[in-house]
């Protein structure tokens, strides 16, 4: 009798603790399923529609974020350069190339965990669209760096790694045949703090 109660108990144990532990590893570790990538930039256009997989959903709802739709628009994160060395806050990086069509497009800088970076004093850690500086060709180029720099400048703080933020809003390449194919800036460093 004691043994067959032991074993009743060992086996709930190991169900309900290896069901926890595979959730746990789902949530925490495993990357989203579906993922598009173009160079250092990363994407995951069924994230805000019924294909998403559920444990995506689980993620982002834990997270309290708020994925974007496929007609909404559709977010690109890099956490490395197009060398593929981790985005670090005491390096410099000019992030410079084609960006698709967008009514608007924002890049930020977060923590790795999806934080925003706290402001340069008034200066803060994100740009769009409507107010970048641009080239007479329509071209742009921008520095992200811990120190001030001529031209578009995206402001780091703190230490540690970051990571890079770019959503494109009412754009036509929100799906993942589409955003597949995309040509999005590079991300080169150019100097690092010793």
């Amino acid at each position: 009798m004691l043994k067959t109660v032991f074993l009743v108990l060992l086996s709930l144990v190991i169900a309900i603790g290896g069901g926890a532990a595979s959730v746990w590893l789902m949530l925490e570790e495993a990357p989203p399923i579906g993922a598009v990538r173009a160079g250092p930039w990363t994407a995951y256009p069924s994230m805000g529609t019924r294909e998403a997989d559920p444990y995506s959903r689980a993620r982002f709802a834990r997270e309290g974020g708020i994925p974007l739709g496929r007609s909404e628009g559709i977010v690109f994160t890099a956490m490395r350069d197009s060398a593929g060395q981790s985005l670090s806050r005491s390096c410099t990086y000019r992030i410079e190339g084609p960006m698709p069509v967008a009514r608007l497009w924002t890049l930020y800088a977060a923590a790795p965990g999806g934080a925003l970076l706290p402001p340069l004093h008034r200066r803060q850690t994100a740009l769009h669209s409507w107010r970048i500086l641009r080239a007479p060709d329509n071209g742009f180029a921008i520095t992200v760096s811990p120190h001030p720099a001529p031209g578009n400048w995206l402001a780091l703080t703190g230490t540690g790694e970051l990571r890079l933020v770019l959503t494109l809003f009412d754009t036509p390449a929100t799906n993942g045949a589409e955003a597949q194919g995309l040509s999005l800036p590079e991300i080169r460093r150019t100097g690092c703090d010793a």
